[in-house]
This record gives structure tokens, C-alpha cells and sequence, in this order.
């Protein structure tokens, strides 16, 4: 005998704070009971909140839908934002934002569902596993619709969210974006020597100089993860992180706030690359890890040495995957220079529902086009794979 799926009620939050984070967090483990992707789980988002990295003067203002049922109990829940501009998102959209203003529209605000400023692929619709799942997520869906089109606001967009949460978003009316991002994959490497061993000899002899060149610098070397880390790393780690971003991007978005929280409640899941010269911390990359991978973030660096950068944020990791066991290391945004470093393009999804039908039909339009130029842009780039082909010889040391 069916039993009658719970009746659902759709709440908009201003505070993640408004919500348990057990609560929250069910919502995201998979079938072993991890929490998989640290970015949209409670700890992170209420670190972003509690810290001033987003809000109102920020242009990410909290507005997350979390969906009940009968008993009250958290259902599902989308963490959802009202922005006012397209920073922090890396998935681009100013050309629809100008052309809608060039017609007469008006484009902003909008409205977000996204890891702030973590260009990271990983759950969006969150959904508490169980025999109504699919129920929940449906209607998740529905209120995400309902708060776009009741708002009157230009636009709803889903970004770097998961295959499937992307197929049940177009099916529910959602234009489909893809793009392109490049992991690494760890097929059972022993060690460094390993993943080299499966290059061809030009990568693996390029990869072995650059090494060496970041080495000749005379620097220490080591990632530091859990409870090794302490108020003097952070210190370090934020003053890279402003040299860097106030040189690319005018205004750092995260503050020193942020990461002593994240300091405090994901250090488990928190991995710094640091080097030291003399004693002094020079240049760190910041990861993040979940059960089965590492994301890299932030990276930055006081002083200019010859492919730290690339030894820092691409070796290391790959070291520190293999090491720990993890399946990948993604990256973060752009980059095809990963590509002879062993990180290969791999498709990211978004989905997008825009009001107007005259915008979503030039939208529609165009992302059939981008779709066809992507496909073809990664093919391409998958011909540039480092990795030896099938037949060609063992590598000699």
C-alpha cells in the first residue's frame, strides 16, 4: 500500500543562522552519510554571513528557500541570494544583463542559487535523502519558480550545479548552460612518480623542470591541514590573498573574519599549501577536501618565484590527493595551461529561468550556440592530453 506523500510548505530565509545546521546538513550527505562538497554546506555559508562576506553591501543578500513537510522538518532547501550585480559568480552573464538594459529592461536584481565566490561544481537543490526525495526536490523546484516570478525580478540562475539537479531544473522550464572546467583524476597513483609515469616524455619532462625550478628558490614546502593550523597560518594565508586580489580584481571579497571561522568550524576540511622562506611564510594556496576530493581556491604570494604558482596549486594538491587517497583535484575556474599539467576539461552546468519571454528566447538561442562551441572547444582540448595513448612506449627514466 502507497503511503500518501507529505504535504510541503516553502519559507524564504534571511540567516542561515535560521535554520540547524544538522537540519541543513542532512540535506547534503550522500548515501554513505558524508557531506561531500564543503560550499553550500551550513559551516561555510554562515561563515560568509557572520563574517560580512555577504549581505546587503555586498550584493549577495541572503534570501535561502528551505522546504518543510508536515511535521515541520527540513525537507530541502536551495541557499539563495538576491544580487545586484554578476561579481563573485564565474559563470558570466553581463552580456544578457547589457542587452536586456539596451532594450529597455531592467536585469538586476536578480536572483542566485550558488557557493558565494566557489566557482566549485556540487550540490544546489538540496534534498533530505529518503522515500519522498523526489517529492521535495519537486518542490523545491516549484518554489524557486514561484519566488522569481512573484518577485518580478529579471531572472533565477542555478550555477555549477550537478547533471542531474540541471535535468530536473530543465524540465522544469530552465535553459541549460554549459561550461568547461579542469580536474585531475587519480587512477591508483602509488605516488608522484606514478602520475608522471602515465605522461608522455615531453609532459612528464616539462613537469619535472618546473619542479625543479620552484625548488632551486630554496623555499619550504608542506601543506598544512586540521588542527596544525592556527591563527599565524591564517595571518599568512590573508595577506596573500589581498596581494593577489586587490591586484586582480580591485576588492577582495572575503575578509580576515571569514577564514578564521572557516578556521574554526570546516578545519578538517581545510588544506594550506604553504612556502616559507627564512622562516616567513611567502605564498600559500588554500584547499578545501571532501571525502573523495580537493578543491582549490585561493591562492597568493608576497614575492614573484618562478613557478611556485604552478608547484603550489597544481603539484601539491596532486601529491596531496594521492597521498589521502582522493579520487580528483579540481582546480577552480578557467585555465587551459592545466591541461599539460594534468588536469583535463571536464563539462560544468547551470540553469537558468528568465522571465521575459523576448529575453529567454534570445537566451534560448544563443546557448544552443554555445553548447555546439563548447562540445567542439572540449573535444579539441582533450586532443592536448598530457597522458601517454594506448601503445605508446613505457616511459624510461
Amino acid at each position: 500500500m502507497n503511503r500518501p506523500s507529505p504535504a510541503y510548505s516553502a519559507r524564504i530565509l534571511d540567516r542561515i543562522d535560521r535554520v540547524a545546521a544538522d537540519e541543513w546538513d542532512a540535506c547534503l550527505r550522500d548515501a554513505e552519510g558524508h557531506v561531500e562538497n564543503p560550499f553550500v554546506s551550513h559551516a561555510f555559508l554562515d561563515a560568509l554571513e557572520q563574517s560580512g562576506s555577504v549581505g546587503r553591501k555586498t550584493g549577495w543578500l541572503p534570501q535561502h528557500l528551505v522546504i518543510a513537510d508536515s511535521d515541520g522538518s527540513l525537507a530541502a532547501a536551495a541557499p539563495l541570494y538576491v544580487k545586484s550585480h554578476s561579481q563573485g559568480e564565474y559563470v558570466f552573464d553581463h552580456g544578457w544583463a547589457e542587452a536586456y538594459e539596451r532594450a529597455g529592461g531592467r536585469y538586476y536584481p536578480k536572483l542566485q542559487v550558488a557557493a558565494p565566490f566557489s566557482p566549485v561544481p556540487g550540490p544546489r537543490l538540496l534534498v533530505r535523502p529518503g522515500p519522498f526525495a523526489a517529492e521535495a526536490r519537486a518542490a523545491l523546484i516549484a518554489g524557486l519558480v514561484s519566488a522569481v516570478e512573484n518577485s518580478g525580478m529579471s531572472s533565477l540562475h542555478v550555477t555549477f550545479a550537478p547533471p542531474e539537479d540541471v535535468a530536473a531544473l530543465t524540465q522544469a522550464g530552465f535553459l541549460h548552460r554549459i561550461g568547461l572546467q579542469y580536474h585531475w583524476r587519480n587512477k591508483n597513483y602509488g605516488d608522484f612518480d606514478q602520475f608522471l609515469a602515465a605522461l608522455n616524455s615531453r609532459k612528464r619532462k616539462a613537469i619535472r623542470k618546473e619542479r625543479a625550478a620552484a625548488a632551486s628558490h630554496g623555499l619550504e614546502l608542506r601543506a598544512w591541514d586540521g588542527a596544525e593550523l592556527s591563527a599565524a597560518h591564517w595571518d599568512a594565508f590573508f595577506a596573500f590573498y589581498m596581494d593577489t586580489g586587490s591586484r586582480k580584481w580591485g576588492r577582495p571579497y572575503l575578509n580576515r573574519e571569514f577564514f578564521a571561522r572557516i578556521g574554526e568550524t570546516l578545519q578538517d576540511r581545510v588544506v594550506l599549501m604553504l612556502a616559507r622562506q627564512d622562516g616567513e611564510f611567502v605564498a600559500g594556496a588554500l584547499n578545501l577536501k571532501g571525502s573523495r576530493a580537493l578543491y582549490g581556491r585561493n591562492w597568493g604570494s608576497l614575492a614573484d618565484f618562478k613557478f611556485l604558482h604552478f608547484e603550489l596549486c597544481y603539484y601539491q594538491a596532486i601529491d596531496y590527493a594521492i597521498r589521502h587517497g582522493l579520487a580528483r583535484v579540481e582546480a577552480g575556474a578557467q585555465g587551459e595551461h592545466k591541461i599539460q599539467r594534468g588536469y583535463l576539461p571536464v563539462e560544468t552546468h547551470s540553469a537558468h529561468w528568465i522571465n521575459d519571454v523576448r529575453l529567454r528566447d534570445a537566451i534560448d538561442d544563443y546557448l544552443k550556440r554555445e553548447r555546439a562551441h563548447v562540445a567542439a572547444e572540449k573535444a579539441a582540448l582533450e586532443e592536448l592530453s598530457p597522458f601517454r595513448k594506448a601503445g605508446d612506449a613505457e616511459p624510461t627514466h
